[in-house]
């Protein structure tokens, strides 16, 4: 038997027992006419295909590899619900689909989702058979109708430029989990700055009654332990003394686990983690732990060569922050994509600075569905993301139009800072500011020269290069980044015409890396500048202006590129 794709927990943050994969082979069928449901399909489809989930159909790793646009799919499968789970509350969860999913068991209609990067689940309890079951899944997609988020999906038949491979349906783990009448939903972890206290908080759903006791480990050893009452919104205080910070040079983490207990029987039991770490913004400062860090960022999109949205296996999620760490960057820009949650969960155990974004991209801001969709998914991709440490900032939007909705753009940042106050929000990466904490920039100059000048007028005159000043709110003394520029482009052994980057190509991989040097040295010795984010991690299709190829090989030696990233910043001096 072939081993199961992608097998591991997708939650880590949430994560109990029991619960079953269902990774593997469904059958699979292209509705190019939208009749599917008409013929039936919902109660029991005779799907033509397989496809191997949770790649979308459209990787080579689904088994299928199709490139066309698909409105209409639809999946199938059948399952046997273990003996473990069977008389329990069962949720059938759904990491993500693309874009509007609709989902039946056993011919009875379970809802539908909208939104191609947010997880969802349905409550299957009473639908679910002790005996043979069948799930099936509709998946609606179009990138051309200006109403979906879609981010770097193109919205031709074929890649082109900067926009890629598109993804249809299925494309992150779908799986079952048992629970009783009342559980846990979410957890997250509030602190206290400069203090050992923090609270522990759980959202139940149901009616929970009873005691509540939050256990907290570091390196398997019990530090700290409190109790309450379990409710719908349950807050317990824990004393962790003198804690042990998260940053990435120690990132320090804390595995909790959640026990709720009613007349001495435990109806829910979670394991989680958390991070205590604070991020600040004084005046033109960017303070990490309240200590100044230049962010060395670097633009990761998150496509793999066989599995388009989705990583092989989760060691290749690791091992893309392992080879940006190994060139001597401490972060990443998560570029128009909501990662996995995997993803997530090895930045914060590696020490990885992220800046969570969304993918913008795909929408018509004057289209009032297109705004009430992309608000609604950015709001669950919030509650989602929000517990993880190595998100340190938050990024809706990615080069808006000058003549964008500033409405939409000021509504979404007061938005996201009203659901997490404790992170600085740029509202629209690059070009044109409404309001934010950071002001960014982008700027592919490959002149030396002219980059360090430009960038060198936020000392001599106060004021930073802004892409577009004449649509730009006033600077009013944020701290500043240049959060994409390099790009540049290199492909020795490629020449398909398609090919492009960004400048002139150097002559050879010494120019390419006195270029580098130059580029990021500028950045690296202004004192005004907090961080930079070079483009980017690794090609993707026939963008070749990666630091490694497509298939994760490295272009140049990853300590020449090290020993550039590596100097001490003037920002971190000041």
């Amino acid at each position: 038997m072939a081993q199961m794709p992608r097998p591991e927990h997708p939650r880590p943050q949430l994560y109990r027992q029991p619960w079953l994969c269902l990774n593997g082979t469904w059958k699979f069928a292209v509705d190019a006419d939208g009749t599917g449901e008409a013929r039936g399909w919902p109660q029991g489809p005779d799907l033509d295909s397989k496809i191997l989930v949770p790649f979308p159909p459209e990787s080579r790793l689904s088994g299928l590899g199709l490139t066309d646009f698909m409105p209409t799919v639809w999946y199938s499968r059948t399952f046997r619900l273990p003996k473990g789970m069977a008389g329990k509350r069962i949720l059938l969860h759904f990491g993500a689909v693309d874009y509007e999913a609709r989902a039946w068991l056993n011919g009875q209609y379970l809802g539908d989702h909208r939104g191609g990067y947010a997880p969802f689940t349905f409550d299957v309890t009473g639908k679910v058979s002790e005996g043979p079951n069948q799930v099936v899944v509709q998946a609606r997609d179009d990138n051309r109708s200006g109403l979906q988020p879609s981010g770097k999906q193109s919205a031709k038949r074929e890649s082109h430029g900067c926009m890629y491979t598109r993804v249809t349906g299925i494309w992150q783990t779908v799986w079952l989990e048992a629970v009783g009448p009342a559980f846990v939903e979410t957890v997250s972890i509030g602190t206290a700055k400069h203090s050992g206290r923090v609270w522990a908080m759980a959202t139940f759903s149901g009616s929970p009654k009873g005691v509540v006791e939050v256990l907290v480990y570091r390196e398997g050893d019990l530090v700290a332990r409190g109790r309450g009452p379990a409710s719908r919104d349950t807050k317990i205080p824990l004393d962790l003394g003198a804690p042990r910070l998260w940053c990435p040079d120690d990132p320090n983490l804390y595995d909790l686990e959640l026990v709720a207990r009613q007349n001495g029987r435990i109806f829910d039991r979670v394991r989680s983690y958390f991070g205590i770490r604070s991020v600040e913004i004084e005046g033109d400062s960017f303070l990490l732990n309240g200590m100044r860090i230049f962010q060395r960022l670097v633009l990761d999109q998150g496509y793999y060569p066989e599995g388009v949205y989705t990583a092989p296996s989760d060691s290749d999620l690791r091992r893309d922050i392992e080879i940006s760490k190994e060139m001597g960057f401490n972060g990443a820009r998560l570029h128009q994509k909501v990662f996995e949650s995997r993803f997530l969960y090895w930045a914060d155990r590696l020490g990885y600075l992220v800046w969570g974004e969304f993918p913008s991209w795909g929408i018509t801001m004057s289209k009032s569905q297109a705004c009430e969709s992309f608000i609604s998914e950015w709001l669950e991709v919030l509650r989602r993301d929000i517990i993880h440490p190595c998100i340190i900032g938050w990024c809706p939007f990615n080069e808006t139009d000058p003549k964008q909705k500033s409405w939409l753009v000021r509504t979404v940042y007061e938005i996201t800072k009203m659901v997490d106050p404790c992170r600085p929000v740029i509202d629209t990466s690059g070009y044109t500011h409404v309001a934010t904490d950071v002001y960014d920039s982008h700027d592919y100059d490959q002149n030396v020269e002219t980059f360090r000048a430009r960038h060198s007028s936020i000392l001599e005159k106060g004021e930073p290069y802004r892409n577009h000043p004449d649509q730009d709110v006033p600077y009013s003394g944020q701290p500043v980044m240049v959060s994409e520029f390099g790009g540049t482009w290199w492909n020795p052994g490629r020449t398909e015409s398609e090919a492009w980057g960004y400048g002139q190509r150097p002559k050879s991989a010494s120019e390419f890396l006195t270029r580098y040097k130059g580029l990021a040295s500028a950045l690296l010795g202004n004192p005004k500048m907090v961080g930079f984010c070079y483009t980017q991690l690794y090609d993707i299709e026939q963008e070749v202006n990666g630091l490694y190829t497509y298939d994760r090989r490295p272009k140049f030696d990853p300590g020449k590129i090290r020993a550039v990233n590596g100097r001490k910043a003037a920002y971190e001096r000041g």
